[in-house]
């Protein structure tokens, strides 16, 4: 299998050698006036997160005798969504989506989010009403019970340090798209630690590329703010789920992914960085 080890390699490469660095921009996102002091903390530490962690033990531990024989995965990813919700729900944070209804759900494409937080997962879930793959990194399996739930629920595991570990997953994405199942990626490879948009992985395409399906970048709009790199303080705001053109991937071949990569970013930071228009 030359063209899928290739394909494998490029989607867990090096980001883009030669490709041009946008200078930084400010964030638009960050709302004034809105104090997260030390009362903040105390909401965050006391009841948001250990919370979560109750949602997230419970559900998952229910979730592993329930999954067996779930060939179509239908019921894990009903219990991965009540996670979701619950979260979103313990998080006071309202998610103002737009965009979506210009898309076909049910047509299988690629959509392509930026990754900000470890809250855009559940944002994702609860907003998106069709069942849908993730594509993830193997790090995550080593989380109790959220690593079983990934593993378990037929989820896309991407294993950047040894590229050929992930044919199978690659094989599963794949023949998942071609049956109609979307798949979720985030081009970036992993979490920006400040809140802006960073290079995409020309590799995280192959998948659309191969199947001829879509591309739909989707901007999710405060979840940095909502919960940064390395802390505990969820900051309870509003966010924004931006879901933009489908982009076609018709014709186009391996060749055309550094073309295609750079077209998806660019749809994607016009998306994240736009400032709202007050009517």
């Amino acid at each position: 299998m030359p063209e899928l080890n290739a394909s494998v390699d490029q989607v867990e490469g090096g980001r883009d050698q030669g490709a041009p660095i946008a200078p930084p921009r400010c964030s638009p996102h960050a709302i004034p006036g809105l104090n997260h002091g030390w009362l903040s903390r105390l909401r965050s530490y006391l009841m948001i997160d250990p919370l979560i962690w109750v949602y997230t033990v419970i559900l998952g531990v229910l979730a592993l005798p329930v999954g067996i024989g779930d060939n179509s995965g239908r019921r894990l990813h009903w219990f991965s969504r009540t996670w979701s919700w619950l979260i979103m729900k313990t998080i006071f944070s309202p998610v103002k989506v737009t965009g979506l209804d210009k898309i076909d759900t049910s047509k299988p494409h690629v959509y392509a989010a930026n990754h900000a937080s470890a809250l855009d997962i559940p944002v994702l879930y609860v907003n998106l009403p069709f069942q849908f793959r993730i594509a993830f990194k193997k790090e995550l399996l080593s989380y109790p019970v959220v690593g079983w739930q990934l593993k378990r629920s037929g989820q896309i595991c991407i294993d950047q340090q040894n590229p050929s570990h992930s044919i199978s997953s690659i094989r599963a994405a794949l023949k998942g798209l071609q049956k109609g199942l979307p798949l979720v990626i985030f081009p970036e490879g992993g979490r920006t630690p400040d809140g802006e948009i960073k290079p995409f992985l020309q590799g995280a395409f192959f998948l659309a590329i191969k199947a001829q399906v879509d591309i739909v970048p989707i901007a999710l709009v405060g979840t940095y703010e909502l919960l940064p790199m390395n802390t505990y303080h969820i900051r309870c705001r509003p966010l924004e789920m931006r879901v933009g053109e489908p982009i076609s991937t018709t014709g186009l071949t391996m060749k055309d992914l550094p073309q295609l990569s750079t077209r998806v970013q660019k749809a994607l930071e016009d998306l994240y960085y736009a400032v709202e228009r007050k009517s």
